[in-house]
């Protein structure tokens, strides 16, 4: 439920704020606006499979997991680079720190998933 939740409220997000995810999407990638969009309507999804207890919601999420990592480590290099400034500001490492945290923290998410997607079998 919690996982379902979490997918909710950022896919709704990326859709009617997607400028607060575009920094996030590597540069590498054409359309961030585009990209946005597509993975918020993935979190949608996933979101209602986790919901609904679909066999398919468990696999599905844990991979939309792993597929947002770049983009979430992209974000915490633009965060340590921003903090590494001389007119950098206490909130700017602060910043960094979180982005940081934020990587190691999917594991414990895909695991969360994948052992939905094993209860619903």
């Amino acid at each position: 439920m919690l996982m379902s939740g979490a997918f909710l409220v950022s896919g709704v997000t990326h859709l009617v704020r997607p400028a607060v995810f575009e920094p996030l999407i590597p540069r590498a990638l054409p359309g961030p606006r585009a990209v946005v969009y597509a993975s918020g309507v993935a979190e949608l999804v996933c979101a209602a499979g986790l919901l609904t207890k679909a066999r398919w919601a468990g696999p599905a999420s844990a991979a939309l997991l792993v597929g947002v990592w770049p983009g979430n480590l992209h974000s915490a290099l633009d965060a340590t680079a921003k903090a590494r400034r001389s007119d950098s500001r206490p909130r700017d490492v602060a910043r960094a720190a979180a982005m940081w945290a934020r990587l190691p923290l999917q594991i414990p998410m895909i695991r969360a998933v994948l052992s939905s997607s094993r209860r619903a079998a």
